[in-house]
């Protein structure tokens, strides 16, 4: 299936692409199947000598340095005709990984998540909830690091006021709230659509950095991600969470993986700034930027806190490391805040990672998810490349 809106690679790859180690997965017509791929000047570069999945390649000792050489990979031509659609199309830059989310990780989404729970999902009393709630709770949260003797304290104070909520239990308590946002091989690609469910009315897309991780809890790399929310079904009750969360389409992660290397590293990730674009068919546009700098646990906290002892990943993991970015500009009218219309156009950037492009329909609309794991592994087979899996 051919992309509906074209882009080209200048839109979507890292500023520093030239210096930049991009593993990604496309559909290649020449090929008959997914591939999993490394994008070098401009060129696409199938990898499935190496491993015939994202999640198996990404299990390899040493792979940057093995992608350092071009030269032993077939070359299925450039980007720009997968974008297009002659070649094949991009897809997700992941596979059989589980795609997990951490949830209430900066103070201004914080606050957010307790304006929707105190709202119960109303987008008309958000407004005035905002009011009364972010002189107390945004001067109390900020510079807070979760779980720390000093949060201990702010989460006393807030009880006495009788403000203490769920979010804020997650948000800076011990515990972080990790949760399953897809099912593995569901994500839309850089380019895809990305689904609002029809029952709602108040929406937000949740522009993310996405870590990748090995099955022994190794962070190898970082994608964008967008975290697409239903803030009036969670807020209605923090029981539909995954009402919210798991829909058709609903979770997009791109363009591609950049692998840590000896320049690009987790301290640089975590002082990149992710800025948000949406621009409507009705003209309406909408900008932010979320620091990682503000997020309040470590990315390295949260991955032991998704894979331990506990709780393990065999085929490795993904985890979005929640936005700090709740958009609150009117659309429909004042005081109703922000939500999506279809028709969207939704750009998420840093000069690091590149841009992850989508736009918005119904998840009705959306072409349905039908290759999952089996269809996967069918055509592995078919390709003779099951045996390397």
């Amino acid at each position: 299936m051919a992309p509906k809106h074209n882009l080209k690679s200048v839109d979507i790859l890292p500023e520093d692409a030239a210096d930049a180690i991009l593993v990604g997965r496309v559909w290649s017509n020449a090929a008959g199947g997914p591939c999993p791929v490394l994008v070098s000047a401009g060129r696409v570069f199938d990898l499935s000598s190496l491993s015939p999945t994202v999640s198996g390649l990404l299990e390899i000792d040493g792979l940057s340095d093995r992608l350092l050489v071009t030269a032993e990979f077939s070359d299925l031509g450039d980007l720009d005709a997968f974008l297009s659609g002659a070649s094949g199309r991009l897809l997700a830059p992941i596979d059989l990984q589980a795609v997990k989310a951490a949830g209430v990780t900066f103070a201004d989404s914080m606050l957010e998540r307790v304006i929707e729970e105190q709202a119960k999902g109303d987008a008309a009393r958000a407004q005035d909830i905002r009011a009364k709630l972010a002189p107390v709770l945004g001067d109390s949260l900020r510079g807070l690091v979760a779980g720390s003797e000093q949060a201990a304290k702010v989460k006393a104070l807030l009880q006495d006021m009788g403000l203490w909520s769920q979010y804020l239990e997650v948000g800076i308590g011990p515990d972080a709230e990790i949760f399953t946002k897809a099912q593995p091989m569901s994500s839309v690609a850089c380019g895809d659509l990305v689904g609002i469910h029809p029952i709602s009315h108040w929406n937000n897309p949740e522009p993310e950095v996405v870590l990748a991780v090995r099955s022994d809890g190794r962070i190898v790399g970082a994608a964008l991600g967008n975290d697409v929310n239903l803030r009036d079904v969670e807020g209605r009750s923090a029981l539909l969470l995954g009402k919210a969360k798991d829909n058709n389409a609903s979770c997009s992660i791109g363009p591609f993986i950049r692998l840590f290397d000896g320049q690009f590293t987790l301290d640089v990730l975590s002082k990149v700034r992710v800025s948000l674009l949406v621009h409507g068919e009705d003209g309406f546009e909408m900008t932010g930027e979320s620091p990682m700098q503000a997020i309040s646990r470590s990315p390295e906290n949260l991955v032991s806190q998704l894979r331990n002892r506990n709780h393990q990943y065999p085929d490795g993991a993904v985890l979005f490391l929640g936005t700090m970015f709740a958009p609150v500009k009117d659309r429909r009218g004042a005081g109703l805040g922000f939500t999506h219309e279809v028709g969207d156009r939704v750009e998420i950037f840093t000069p690091k990672l590149g841009r992850l492009v989508n736009w918005v329909d119904r998840t009705d609309a959306c072409p349905e998810w039908t290759f999952g794991t089996r269809a996967l592994f069918r055509n592995l087979a078919e390709r003779g490349l099951l045996n390397k899996v």
